[in-house]
């Protein structure tokens, strides 16, 4: 059994959500639930339970700060938020669990099943990035990112970043330097995450980084090559927005 503390300061939410995990993951046991920051820490401490679900926009103290209340996170958290499509690529770049208002209970389910299978909690550093991120005024990449891999995690800076190639579920995230992360994350999931001013998908198996582009080759179909020597196919479908894209630089 998993046991979880809900904390919104909305009744509202924390009875639907009382409703969805009784009727959708009879596995979680709800130790608690509270409606404020600083009772939500006392049940924390008092209950010690494997996850935490938890509203940001709170009064007085919201979500976030009541997290750098703990030296350390003995917890997994499920952020509950009514953020925009922007802010949520936040959430999916730090590795941090989210569910949107208003929760659909397959999301909630998958998220159950995420920490089940899980092996350690997040970290204040993922913490740390996501609020960075969010806080930030313009729609650009992040700089650095949490990768998930089979061993737990690993946070690299964006600009390190040359391309990453669909290995079927898996994800090859090609560094500067030559080194190789397998990450446990679609290429769509690390697309989600990354696209924007930096990163361009080309193909349906390679996410690239413009900035480590070296060489664009129009014979063959058209391919790049990388800093690290890489060449990368470039599909036909991606290759006029591509090369008006290209023009710019």
């Amino acid at each position: 059994m998993i046991k979880a503390v809900l904390i919104d300061d909305e009744k509202n939410a924390l009875e639907m959500m009382e409703w969805l995990l009784k009727t959708y993951c009879p596995q979680v046991t709800i130790a608690a639930m509270c409606d404020n920051a600083k009772a939500g820490i006392e049940a924390i401490n008092r209950h010690k339970p494997q996850v935490v679900f938890l509203d940001i926009e709170m009064p007085k103290m919201n979500g976030f700060y009541m997290l750098e209340q703990f030296d350390k996170l003995f917890f997994d958290v499920v952020f509950c938020t009514a953020y925009d499509q922007f802010a949520i690529k936040a959430f999916r770049y730090s590795a941090v669990n989210y569910l949107l208002k208003p929760v659909d209970p397959e999301d909630l389910i998958q998220t159950i099943q995420r920490i089940e299978e899980r092996t350690s909690v997040p970290t204040k550093e993922q913490f740390q990035l996501l609020l960075q991120q969010i806080k930030q005024p313009v729609k650009t990449a992040p700089q650095r990112i949490a990768l998930t891999t089979g061993e737990g995690l690993t946070f690299v800076p964006t600009s390190e970043i040359i391309y990453c190639e669909a290995e079927s579920n898996y994800t090859n995230v090609v560094l500067a330097g030559g080194k190789k992360i397998l990450v446990s994350k679609t290429l769509r999931d690390i697309d989600d995450a990354l696209s924007g001013d930096d990163f361009y998908r080309v193909h349906s198996s390679y996410l690239i980084n413009l900035n480590h582009i070296k060489k664009f080759v129009r014979v063959d179909g058209g391919y790049l090559i990388m800093d690290n020597d890489a060449t990368i196919n470039i599909s036909r479908s991606r290759k006029q927005e591509f090369m008006e894209m290209f023009s710019r630089f």
